[in-house]
């Protein structure tokens, strides 16, 4: 089975704080302690099943429509794109208190273990949740050699 892992190189590095008690690095820690309030884009979270004959994608795309999305496969690569717009603002009589908004596009691109057969790929959208049910092709299986 092949192991999609995502990974932040700077997720240590993020961690790693020498001057936290420093007075002088207050200010930087202010600042810093605001960047983490500051929410991210969001990131396509997947979750991929194999058995003999089809791998299962599940991707949540929440607050996606159906229209925005795309898929696409070649060979045994899989790419999966939406647009994503979201909007919350909080209100106290006429005058916006908090606003965050998000429009962009996330996508992933991941190989699989051996190449899909595009003909038969299906595709679900339920409740925020893409469930890709991508076959495995019928290729020639691996043949051991004896050697004399």
């Amino acid at each position: 089975m092949t192991n999609v892992v995502r990974t932040d190189p700077f997720q240590e590095l993020a961690r790693f704080d020498p001057f936290r008690e420093l007075e002088m690095f207050a200010p930087w820690n202010r600042f810093r302690r605001w960047m983490q309030e500051v929410p991210g884009e969001p990131v396509m979270k997947l979750d991929v099943v194999e058995d003999e004959k089809a791998f299962v994608v599940k991707a949540d795309l929440p607050g996606v429509k159906k229209e925005d999305i795309s898929v696409e496969v070649e060979g045994n690569q899989v790419s999966i794109t939406a647009e994503t717009r979201r909007e919350t603002e909080e209100k106290k009589g006429e005058t916006v208190v908090h606003s965050e908004r998000y429009y962009g596009r996330q996508s992933r691109t991941f190989n699989l273990g051996s190449d899909i057969d595009r003909e038969n790929v299906q595709a679900k959208f339920t409740d925020g949740v893409l469930e890709l049910t991508l076959p495995k092709t019928a290729a020639a299986k691996t043949q051991r050699i004896t050697i004399t």
